[in-house]
C-alpha cells in the first residue's frame, strides 16, 4: 500500500524558467538510467524477493524514495516551463530573451503535456519497462542497482555543471547525495551477499557442471597483449580459482558444417 504526501522531499524550484534545461533534465525522470527506472526497478526487485525480509526491507525503502524523486524532477520541470508561454516561440527570433528561455525547447512540452514533464528522455523518447532488472537473485539485482546508481549519478553531476541556476543545482546536489547513499548500500548488500553465497552468480550452481579448464582463462582475442598486466591475468580469481593468460586462444571445435538446405527454401 501506498500513500502520497503533499509535500516534495526536497525542494525543487529553479530560479527562473529555461525550457531548455527542462528538456536537459528529463534525461534524469524518463531516461535509462533516469528515476522512473530506478524506482520501477526497486519495485519490481522488492516484490520479487521471497524469504530475505531485510533485504527487501531495504529495497521497499528505496523504491518508495524514488518515487519521490521522480515527482520532484517532474515538478522541477514543470516549474522550468513556468513563464514560456508557447506563444511566444515565434517570436523568438525576434526577442534575444525570449529566445534565451525557449531556444531548443521540446515541443511537446507545448504541444502534448502543456508544459508539463513527459515520460520520455532527453530526446522525447518514451520510457521504456526494458530498461528495468528484476531478475529474482539478489546479488545480480544488488550488482544492477550498483551500476543504474553510477549511471544516474554520473548523469546528474554533468547536468550540475550544464547549468548556472542555484536552485536547480540545490536540488540536483540532493540527488548527488541521495546517489552516493545507495550506491554504498547496494555495495555494502552485495558485498554482504557475496560473503554468504560467494560472488559468482548463480551462487547455488554446482560447480562441476561448468566446462572443466574454461573458468579462469583471460583468452587475448584482440591485437596487443596490454591485458596481460592486469589483475585479472595471474594469481588468484576472486572467487579462490587461479587466473591465467592465454595469448594464442586455441579452437576448440571444428569447422562450421551445415546440412544442405531443401530445396523449398531456394537456397540457390
Amino acid at each position: 500500500m501506498f500513500s502520497h504526501q503533499k509535500v516534495l522531499q526536497y525542494p525543487a524550484k529553479p530560479d527562473k524558467p529555461d525550457a531548455l534545461f527542462a528538456k536537459k533534465i528529463q534525461e534524469i525522470l524518463g531516461g535509462q538510467y533516469g528515476e522512473i527506472t530506478v524506482a520501477m526497478q526497486y519495485l519490481f526487485q522488492g516484490w520479487s524477493t521471497r524469504g530475505e525480509e531485510k533485504y527487501k526491507d531495504l529495497i521497499m525503502d528505496t523504491a518508495a524514495e524514488e518515487i519521490g524523486h521522480v515527482e520532484m524532477i517532474a515538478t522541477m520541470i514543470a516549474r522550468l516551463l513556468d513563464g514560456a508561454p508557447v506563444n511566444e516561440q515565434e517570436e523568438a527570433a525576434k526577442d534575444p530573451v525570449i529566445n534565451a528561455i525557449l531556444g531548443g525547447m521540446n515541443p511537446q512540452h507545448a504541444i502534448v503535456s502543456g508544459l508539463g514533464p513527459r515520460p520520455a528522455d532527453s530526446n522525447g523518447v518514451l520510457w521504456n519497462a526494458g530498461y528495468i532488472t528484476a531478475s529474482g537473485n539478489l546479488l545480480a539485482d544488488m550488482r544492477s542497482n550498483i551500476n543504474a546508481e553510477s549511471q544516474g549519478r554520473l548523469q546528474v553531476a554533468r547536468l550540475y555543471e550544464m547549468t548556472e541556476d542555484k536552485g536547480v543545482r540545490d536540488m540536483l546536489s540532493f540527488l548527488l547525495a541521495r546517489d552516493t547513499m545507495h550506491q554504498n548500500q547496494w555495495i555494502a548488500a552485495a558485498r554482504e551477499l557475496e560473503e554468504k553465497n560467494g560472488i559468482i552468480v548463480p551462487g547455488s550452481f554446482p560447480k562441476e557442471l561448468e566446462a572443466d579448464g574454461f573458468s579462469h582463462s583471460l583468452l587475448n582475442f584482440s591485437e596487443g597483449e596490454d591485458s596481460k598486466e592486469g589483475s585479472w591475468a595471474a594469481g588468484q580469481a576472486p572467487d579462490g580459482g587461479e587466473f591465467k593468460y592465454e595469448s594464442k586462444p586455441k579452437a576448440h571445435g571444428g569447422p562450421q558444417e551445415l546440412q544442405p538446405a531443401p530445396q523449398y527454401v531456394y537456397p540457390k
